[in-house]
């Protein structure tokens, strides 16, 4: 036990990664009450939103409305998700904390979402890193597919060790190690974060995992074996991935704070107001938490 860390932040991705495939549009004004409820909860990192082209991801459309209606407190990170240059334009005047790139670990899959070549992703990112350290923002990397591919199956740790440092070598500060489709288990994760660990610092390390197919919590126990302490988490565990099919939401906020609390680890985080915040959400999408602490939280409260 005594190599997990004391402490662990955790980002909420739910705003951004868990909201972006819902089929209902969620107004700005629930989308700003979110932020504020997480924030309520003690948190200090939120992904509030993307700018990307509201052709692809139409939930998104309201990005600048979005960072306007957010009630920005002190110690409080906000991050933004920009695919590319324009996007980064846009986002620029929302004045977020940290812009997050994503690249894939899995050449098929990056053929499939965003019609490249990891290289040429990479390549179009050049440009992002260099005018966000010029106006002050920390660029955080997700590195998605990093144990597996709906469309080329296992991803080598080989792979992800290659996008790791070529994300590295192009400046971007962190590197966020993601399980996309869920398909993860604790040697494999373990495995891919090692590689990460050779081109980034432990502190700017993280990860990322979706709960398809029930191992996310079991995952983010074997990052901890590794000394990550950072962790990707989803309010009511909303979220999926619009080019994986199956892949359910990311892991639960509320279901690693249980586990955290239960290991004696810090979060700063208040589980009974999370509770609230997920639903929340839930209940503007009408329909239950899909985090299990949560249902059982509020089953207890009756």
């Amino acid at each position: 036990m005594s190599n997990l860390p004391t402490q662990v932040t955790l980002v909420d991705v739910g705003p951004r990664d868990g909201l972006q495939n819902e089929k209902q549009t969620v107004s700005t004004e629930d989308k700003a009450r979110l932020v504020a409820l997480l924030q309520d909860a003690g948190l200090t990192e939120i992904e509030v939103t993307s700018f990307v082209s509201p052709k692809w991801v139409p939930q998104m459309g309201d990005n600048s409305a979005v960072m306007a209606a957010i009630e920005r407190r002190p110690g409080v990170r906000y991050s933004v998700l920009v695919p590319n240059m324009k996007g980064f334009e846009g986002a620029v005047a929302s004045r977020p904390d940290e812009v997050v790139v994503f690249a894939a670990a899995s050449e098929a899959f990056s053929q499939k979402n965003i019609n490249c070549s990891i290289a040429e992703s990479v390549e179009r990112f050049v440009p992002v890193v260099q005018a966000a350290h010029a106006a002050g923002f920390k660029v955080r990397g997700a590195l998605s597919c990093a144990v597996g591919c709906p469309y080329q199956g296992e991803v080598r740790p080989d792979e992800v060790e290659r996008v790791a440092k070529m994300l590295r070598e192009i400046g971007v500060d962190h590197l966020g190690v993601a399980d996309t489709i869920g398909v993860g288990t604790p040697r494999k994760v373990q495995a891919a974060l090692e590689r990460a660990l050779k081109h980034y610092p432990l502190h700017e390390v993280s990860g990322h995992f979706h709960d398809t197919y029930g191992q996310a919590i079991s995952n983010v126990y074997a990052s901890l074996e590794l000394g990550v302490h950072r962790f990707d988490t989803s309010i009511a565990g909303l979220g999926g991935c619009p080019y994986a099919k199956g892949a359910t939401g990311n892991v639960a906020t509320e279901d690693v704070v249980f586990l955290l609390n239960g290991l004696g680890i810090a979060t700063g985080l208040d589980l009974d107001r999370l509770v609230d915040a997920g639903a929340f959400i839930s209940g503007v999408l009408g329909r239950p938490p899909a985090s299990r602490v949560a249902r059982a939280l509020l089953a207890k409260r009756g």
